[in-house]
């Protein structure tokens, strides 16, 4: 009987204990997190709004061709009064990139002698008025009379990244109007041959974005478009024999032409004037050459010719530095000099090393 009283007079004692420390006692308030509202994002609503964004800024490149109807079971049809008509085809893919009608595309788009034309988004069809190819990259820029046209916002192309979505938006088989495709980059840096010599069209390009995005023949000249609706490429090849591996060149390379062709009216590039073949270090092991550029044609009245190069002769350095292949051959060295320039040139002719010098001009459009 004495605990139980002991222990409930205990009891009240801790009651009335905590009474006043309730009473007295300044209140804490406990924060509760909140809950933070995070914002999903399908990959598929990313690409409806980039081929929402970018679709109005791309082109299909055409070309109208003449040709002579014949019948091919009449052999001598031929002979008769010939019978001309007209072919247009779509062959090829651009984008707008001012509102008073420039339009950028790949130089081999527009290689062909014929009448371009343009057709827009709306299906607007335009001439193409006048064409100013890049003698170093392979791009080309078209002028069509128009106003009012979206162009596309472009990105930089310094900043990427290997994995990243990519959309690619064009007309692929001179067909299938944008059309378009996704994927990401699969790689930076790498170094091509666009081209075939059976066509007579062959160009090494360096540096150039490796993509999955589909790109088939008529995409090229396409934009390359990042998740912000950003042009960060042209494409402009595609890998012979593979699946899915497609190559476009990066933006700031058509930046920088673009920059070029806004101060000159064109593309002022440095221009010495050859045709050459370069000579490996194999090849001049094995035929007991110097290593450098084999000069096949000198143009007439071009830099070179002013300097004395002659057909034959073997640049093998330019203001000391050397000519080789696997650095790029003649062209990388003569691309980072300015037109204008004044460079020495150490040419091999005949067995014998001397030094000319060569004022360099600009490269005439082709």
């Amino acid at each position: 009987m004495r605990k139980l009283i002991v222990l409930v007079a205990i009891l009240i004692l801790f009651l009335g204990v905590w009474n006043v420390l309730e009473k007295y006692a300044p209140s804490v308030t406990v924060p509760q997190p909140q809950k933070e509202k995070v914002k999903v994002v399908s990959e598929e609503s990313v690409v409806i709004d980039v081929v929402e964004k970018v679709s109005p800024s791309v082109v299909t490149v055409g070309i109208e061709q003449r040709f002579l109807e014949i019948n091919p079971f009449d052999p001598f049809d031929i002979f008769r009064s010939p019978r001309r008509s007209e072919k247009e085809q779509d062959i090829g893919s651009g984008f707008v990139v001012s509102q008073d009608g420039l339009i950028v595309t790949n130089k081999h788009v527009v290689s062909q002698p014929g009448n371009y034309k343009v057709v827009t988004s709306d299906d607007k069809k335009y001439n193409v008025e006048k064409i100013f190819r890049d003698p170093a990259n392979d791009i080309a820029i078209l002028r069509i009379n128009a106003t009012g046209l979206k162009p596309v916002e472009m990105g930089d192309s310094s900043k990427l990244k290997v994995g990243q979505l990519v959309v690619a938006v064009g007309t692929p088989l001179g067909e299938f109007r944008g059309t378009v495709t996704k994927g990401i980059i699969s790689g930076l840096g790498r170094g091509i041959t666009a081209g075939s010599a059976f066509e007579g069209y062959v160009e090494k390009l360096d540096d150039v974005i490796q993509t999955d995005a589909a790109i088939n023949p008529g995409n090229s000249g396409r934009p390359l478009v990042n998740s912000s609706s950003q042009v960060i490429g042209i494409n402009t090849a595609i890998a012979s024999g593979a699946e899915n591996i497609g190559f476009a060149i990066p933006i700031n390379i058509v930046k920088e032409a673009l920059d070029n062709f806004q101060k000159t009216g064109g593309f002022a590039r440095p221009y010495l004037g050859v045709a050459y073949r370069m000579i490996s270090r194999q090849l001049a092991i094995l035929n007991e050459l110097p290593e450098g550029a084999y000069v096949q044609r000198v143009v007439e009245d071009s830099a070179a010719d002013k300097a004395g190069v002659k057909e034959e002769d073997i640049i093998i350095k330019i203001d000391g530095q050397k000519v080789q292949e696997e650095k790029g051959g003649l062209a990388a060295v003569i691309s980072k000099k300015k037109v204008g320039d004044t460079i020495a040139l150490e040419v091999w002719r005949s067995g014998k090393t001397i030094e000319l010098k060569a004022k360099l001009e600009s490269a005439p459009n082709q």
